[in-house]
């Protein structure tokens, strides 16, 4: 897939409104009750990059960004502001924030996953676009040490261990990370008048699977 990994302007998507998404067929049948499916195992993000400008700067800022892109052909990061660390967005990252597996004893690669939990219930999100430099790895109560014995692609989203880690341990991350999107059109509508008046462009984004 055709995926630029550089990131959003992170001051231009503070301001954006945005969250998950679910695609839920309802079907209500004769005796009143309902039957639910969903074709989707994961959720999907969109957002609003419009609404993070500012300045005439911040849309020449956008411009460039969204030409360099060709609109809706190359895909990139965007952080999002309410939701880009394995733990609560008041805390620092620690290397026990998520069970991302129990080890087997032979596989030497992990995807990172961030579990969201309410009540009895959880869903478990695949993480493809950690940080770079954020990533922080444990086996049990032991950090483990970047580059020496493990490592990350930042491209992927999966770790690599030099060694297996022993059979029934339990490996643990905790890391920022950034969401794949795209543009969700290929135009960017602007007026400096009406952005002097407090009319931003709509320009909407949305999640790709990588």
């Amino acid at each position: 897939m055709s995926f630029h990994e550089v990131r959003f302007p992170a001051s231009l998507s503070f301001g954006s409104v945005g969250g998950p998404e679910r695609r839920t067929d309802v079907v209500t049948l004769a005796n009143g009750y309902e039957e639910r499916n969903t074709p989707w195992a994961h959720s999907r993000r969109r957002y609003d990059a419009g609404l993070g400008m500012r300045s005439l700067d911040d849309i020449e800022t956008l411009i460039s960004f969204f030409e360099a892109r060709r609109g809706q052909m190359f895909g990139f990061r965007w952080k999002d502001w309410s939701d880009f660390k394995s733990g609560r967005s008041s805390a620092e990252t620690s290397f026990d924030d998520q069970v991302i597996a129990i080890a087997d004893g032979h596989r030497t690669e992990f995807p990172l996953v961030k579990t969201y939990r309410s009540g009895e219930f959880s869903y478990v999100r695949p993480i493809a676009k950690p940080v770079l430099g954020s990533v922080r790895i444990g086996i049990e109560q032991d950090e483990m040490k970047e580059s020496v014995d493990f490592f990350v692609d930042v491209a992927t989203g999966f770790i690599r261990f030099e060694q297996p880690p022993a059979e029934t341990m339990r490996i643990t991350a905790g890391f920022e990370f950034d969401v794949p999107v795209r543009f969700d059109t290929d135009r960017i509508q602007t007026s400096v008048a009406s952005f002097q008046a407090g009319d931003v462009p709509n320009v909407p984004v949305i999640e790709v699977r990588v």
